[in-house]
């Protein structure tokens, strides 16, 4: 049986929340943030394509 690596945090510490709850530096909803330790890859890996998505909102 093969064992994946965890999937690491996007954080980067730059930790503010702005006005809809996402830190600025990571893109994580404070719910995310806290949550995060605890979740599968699985759970982490959906976190990080809402990341990305946030990431995409934002360059536009």
């Amino acid at each position: 049986m093969i064992v994946d690596e965890k999937v690491r945090s996007p954080c980067v510490s730059i930790c503010a929340l702005d006005e809809r709850d996402v830190c600025i530096g990571c893109q994580r909803t404070s719910d995310e943030i806290l949550r995060w330790t605890s979740m599968s890859n699985c759970e982490r890996k959906a976190v990080l394509v809402k990341v990305a998505e946030r990431e995409q909102e934002i360059a536009l």
